[in-house]
Order: C-alpha cells, then sequence, then structure tokens
C-alpha cells in the first residue's frame, strides 16, 4: 500500500468510529470514501450494529451493496445523522473545494440533509487559500453549455475548462450533466462572493465550494498521524 493510501486507510477508518448503532448516514464519493465503507462495513459486523446509507452516487452504492451496507434514498431517508465525504481542498475557515470525482451536486444536497458533517482528507488537502493547487468544478446543464461556459469565464474571473473522459467525450455526472474545472490563477480571494456569483449564472446547476457545511475534518499528515481539525459545534457534537 502506497503512502497515499495509507493515509486514505488511517481517516476512513478513523472516521468509522464516530458511527454508533441505528445511525442514518451520507455516504460521500471517492478514494477515500471508499475506505470509509471498508471501515464501516468492518464494524457493523464486529460490532454487530445496524445503519442505513443514502450514497452521493451511482459509484458509492455500488460499493456499499458489495460490502453489504444497506442504502436508501433521501426520498425515503430525508434526515441523516452525519455525512461522511472527501473533499480536494480545505481551508481553515472549513470551507471546501469538492467535485473532484464529479458528484458536487449529491455530495451538496447530502451533507445539506445531514446533521453534521465530517470530511475525510490525506495529506496536502489542508489549504491556506482555496484554489491554489486545484480547479474548481462547476456542474452545468449540457444545453448551451458553451455559452454558460462564456458567461463563467466572464463573470467568475476564471479560466473553465471542459472535463472531458479519455475519448475526448464530455465527462457525464450521473445526473447527466457537463463540469467545468475552472482555473484561478492567483486561487480563490473570496470563496463566498465567487460561489454566490457562479451560483447566479444560468446554466449552472452547482458550484464545488461548499459553505458552512463541514463539522469536523479528519486529517491524515505526510506522516500519516492523525490530525483533527473541529468546529465549536463539532466539539460539543463529537465529544
Amino acid at each position: 500500500m502506497s503512502n497515499e493510501q495509507s493515509s486514505k486507510q488511517v481517516v476512513g477508518y478513523a472516521a468509522a468510529e464516530y458511527v454508533r448503532d441505528g445511525m442514518r448516514i451520507g455516504l460521500g464519493t471517492g478514494s477515500t470514501v471508499a475506505f470509509f465503507l471498508e471501515a464501516l462495513a468492518e464494524k457493523m459486523a464486529k460490532e454487530k450494529i445496524s445503519v442505513i446509507g443514502v450514497c452521493t452516487s451511482q459509484q458509492t452504492e455500488d460499493h456499499a451493496k458489495k460490502l453489504g451496507i444497506p442504502v436508501s434514498t433521501l426520498a425515503e431517508t430525508p434526515h441523516l445523522d452525519i455525512a461522511v465525504d472527501g473533499a480536494d481542498e480545505v481551508d481553515e475557515q472549513f470551507r471546501l473545494i469538492k467535485g473532484g470525482g464529479g458528484a458536487l451536486l449529491r455530495e451538496k444536497i447530502v451533507a445539506a440533509a445531514s446533521e453534521s458533517v465530517i470530511i475525510i482528507i490525506g495529506a496536502g488537502k489542508y489549504v491556506s487559500k482555496l484554489g491554489s493547487g486545484f480547479l474548481l468544478p462547476i456542474e452545468v446543464l449540457p444545453f448551451g453549455y458553451q455559452s454558460t461556459k462564456t458567461q463563467v469565464a466572464q463573470k467568475g474571473g476564471c479560466t473553465p475548462y471542459l472535463r472531458t473522459i479519455e475519448s475526448g467525450e464530455p465527462f457525464v455526472t450521473d445526473n447527466g450533466n457537463y463540469i467545468f474545472d475552472c482555473k484561478f490563477e492567483n486561487g480563490i480571494d473570496d470563496p463566498e462572493a465567487t460561489h454566490s456569483i457562479l451560483s447566479q449564472i444560468a446554466g449552472v446547476a452547482e458550484v464545488g465550494i461548499f459553505l458552512n457545511l463541514c463539522d469536523l475534518v479528519l486529517e491524515a499528515d505526510a506522516e500519516g498521524n492523525l490530525v483533527k481539525h473541529s468546529t465549536d459545534y463539532a466539539r460539543n457534537l463529537f465529544a
């Protein structure tokens, strides 16, 4: 196992420690969350607990079912106790960039439906300024996406690139949409303002800036040590 995989395993298994019997859990998407799913399945078998998960992607749903984790939908289970997800960047104010895996719209809906959100990240993703090292994903409708791209560039002050697959065709999300990965030359100076501006552009379905949707960050540093970053709310919630 590589150092990167090891750090993801550290935080994935650490997040499983916060799961309690009977919880309704939002299950995020990505390689780090995959370790959480494995840890969750092991915890269910070992401690004989029962939980139900609401998945943010088809990929996660397939993995959860394979591991024997019961899954539901937000229509059936509209209120969740916790959500566990990864992030591409996290800053000191618990603002996030998400969407590297292409599930940002569903991830934001699930996070908003959760009482608390635990973000699990490997080394290098805790940053002083969002957008410094990772492009900002924006999910957009296919209809008129060329026009939307122009508006995103002009109003957002960034350079958007259409995400594609190996064949050169556009990457398509589980919602049937496209994704622009947007480059900010000097990072994102004002995440709140940037989120507001981009969200108001016609054709934009969701912006990969997550605000006020993170309570606890579990980070594995370069040496694989677990580091916890907590909001005041999380300190009380997870005491």
